[in-house]
């Protein structure tokens, strides 16, 4: 083991512990002291079993993460208790619908507040006296994320590789954000650590050198419509309008999402519906081109709301080849790491042109990748249940754009884009 693998496992049990200590705390009541005594020990000894037993590239133990939650849970249930006076049922129905927000996947959503309203009831049925908010949310917890186990056995994530180097995972775009903020001016930071040449709006600049690159077994590019073939070698010579459509059960958490965790970020700031887009979208592509080098390295592109340079997203694009395919793979940089998206192209009648994760082939996918500072290692989470799925195409003589977007089977958002030539639209 090597220092810092020893280091992260001290500091895992450390916060382990004073994780329990709280929980015990809050669960203990009158005697706190001696709560947050046991709920170290218990939790402290519990870290230390899940590490010993975890294998390199696994994550921890179910069991571990389900007790860590319920921990997490306690001393949340108490604050709210207290402040709010509220019963069992309401906290444990509150406990329940964050955890079921946390799991993503709208089944899950569903069964939080309820699986969390049943461990309320038997609470209240089963106590005499006021039942401890904490436990009640501990218990909430805990119970909900069993009963999930059950009834949706296939993972939300899953461990890919885990320190491995760059190289053996091409289909995961290597850059992240050296900040706590992405913003518009990413590339521009970007130039500075990786050095070389910077374009801030480059001219007549495509998301992809050429389509060429992409062919492959299932996807010719002489097949594909030559508009379509300009737009992504030369976007830059195109205007996009944008047309949101959000799905109504996904708006609540989405509107949570973006206020706190988009814009904040400066990043994935999707706008909520069309009164919006009235704005304006700015589109512009970003590059940095190699020392001793003609051809471009990074290519970012960057879209924002025109009124503001409030970044919409900040992408970095790619292709690579692998097994006599061509795949795009779009990295969007947060703090410390990187969301990928890499897509399969396929071809669509009429000369139009499909990218999607939909695929049975191993790479194509969305992948939450932690990068190194030091090493530039990788650990890498691969996301499923989570698809999308980009139809460029012709119609009627305008250049138009679906790009879907699915939590395990479920859309729950279409960006319709209408994209158009300066040089033809002025």
């Amino acid at each position: 083991m090597t220092a810092g693998e020893r280091g992260k496992r001290v500091s895992g049990l450390v916060f382990a512990a004073i994780t329990g200590a709280l929980a015990g705390a809050a669960v203990a009541g009158r005697r706190p002291g001696r709560g947050a005594v046991l709920g170290a020990a218990a939790l402290a000894a519990a870290e230390a079993v899940s590490r010993a037993r975890q294998k390199p590239g696994e994550i921890p133990a179910w069991w571990s993460r389900v007790v860590m939650s319920g921990a997490l849970a306690a001393p949340a249930g108490w604050l709210g208790g207290r402040v709010t006076g509220a019963g069992p049922v309401a906290v444990g129905t509150a406990a329940g619908a964050v955890a079921g927000a946390l799991g993503v996947r709208p089944q899950k959503v569903a069964l939080g507040p309820v699986a969390g309203a049943a461990v309320g009831v038997a609470w209240r049925l089963a106590t005499r006296r006021a039942a401890p908010p904490a436990a009640v949310a501990a218990s909430a917890v805990v119970g909900y994320r069993a009963l999930a186990a059950v009834l949706f056995r296939d993972p939300q994530v899953g461990l890919l590789a885990e320190r491995v180097p760059a190289g053996e995972l091409p289909f995961v775009v290597p850059l992240e954000a050296r900040a706590g903020y992405v913003g518009t001016g990413y590339v521009r930071e970007l130039a500075g650590v990786l050095g070389g040449t910077y374009q801030a709006g480059a001219d007549d600049v495509g998301i992809v050198a050429s389509l060429d690159d992409l062919a492959g077994p299932q996807f010719d590019p002489a097949g594909v419509d030559p508009l379509v073939r300009e737009f992504y070698e030369h976007t830059t010579r195109f205007r996009l309008d944008i047309v949101p459509e959000w799905r109504l059960w996904v708006r609540p958490g989405y509107l949570l999402y973006r206020t706190f965790v988009a814009r904040p970020l400066g990043q994935a700031n999707v706008p909520m519906n069309q009164r919006e887009t009235q704005r304006g979208v700015r589109s512009r592509i970003d590059t940095i081109t190699p020392r001793d080098s003609e051809l471009i390295g990074v290519r970012g592109w960057i879209r924002s709301f025109a009124d503001t340079d409030e970044p919409i997203y900040v992408g970095i694009y790619t292709t690579y080849r692998h097994d006599g395919r061509g795949y795009v793979s779009v990295g969007f940089p947060v703090p410390q790491g990187n969301f990928t998206a890499t897509l399969l192209p396929e071809p669509r009648p009429g000369g139009g042109l499909v990218l999607t994760s939909r695929s049975s082939l191993p790479h194509p996918g969305h992948y939450l990748t932690y990068i190194d500072p030091e090493t530039r290692d990788l650990t890498t989470l691969a996301v499923h249940g989570f698809t999308e799925q980009l139809d460029v195409h012709v119609e009627d003589g305008v250049l138009r754009a679906d790009h879907a977007f699915s939590l395990y089977g479920f859309p729950f958002l279409v960006l319709r884009y209408t994209i158009e030539h300066r040089r033809r639209h002025g």
